[in-house]
């Protein structure tokens, strides 16, 4: 219950964005998007040894250009895994995201998403890219539907990484790759 009482703001920011209309789509996405991401770890188990050590935050990175700006480090702000701040890290490319727990990957003139995501692959990390930035997907792939964030979750791919996805996220999503 006390999860799902979490993701209510974010859901409420979606319900928001719909009545809004497409005119304030672009910019209200992104806000959605930015809570979103933060919110994904409370639904996300990793491997012992994919976790920050001791008091160590847990590291949400934004690899290639950003898109949220303040709005994401604001989000990140109000959250927390398993008493853990999170803290927001802006990477040109993928080559050290490999200590990020989750990696919104939006590439960049100097890298690619495919090569990020390539780069990644394998590794106990949390891939999420976004459908305004082209067709390769992470394990959650951001897309807007009828004036709503939504996004499809690739369960196969995170399971092969050795995350686990709780089935509440997993309803969330408009499908799931088996």
């Amino acid at each position: 219950m006390r999860r799902i009482r979490a993701i209510l703001p974010a859901i409420a920011v979606m319900v928001s964005l719909a009545a809004s209309g497409p005119a304030h789509a672009d910019v209200s996405a992104s806000d959605v998007k930015a809570a979103f991401l933060p919110r994904f770890a409370r639904y996300v188990t990793w491997p012992p040894s994919a976790l920050p050590g001791g008091a160590d935050p847990f590291v949400l990175c934004v690899v290639g250009d950003d898109p949220f700006g303040n709005e994401l480090d604001s989000a990140a702000r109000t959250q927390s895994v398993d008493g853990r701040r999170i803290v927001v890290r802006r990477l040109g490319s993928a080559d050290s995201a490999g200590s990020c727990q989750i990696a919104y990957v939006s590439g960049s003139r100097s890298q690619a998403i495919a090569q990020s995501l390539a780069s990644l692959r394998g590794k106990p990390v949390l891939t999420v890219t976004d459908a305004r930035n082209g067709g390769q997907r992470g394990i959650i792939h951001f897309t807007v539907v009828n004036g709503r964030v939504r996004f499809f979750i690739d369960d196969a791919d995170a399971e092969r990484r050795g995350l686990k996805i709780s089935s509440r996220l997993l309803a969330l999503a408009i499908s799931v790759k088996q």
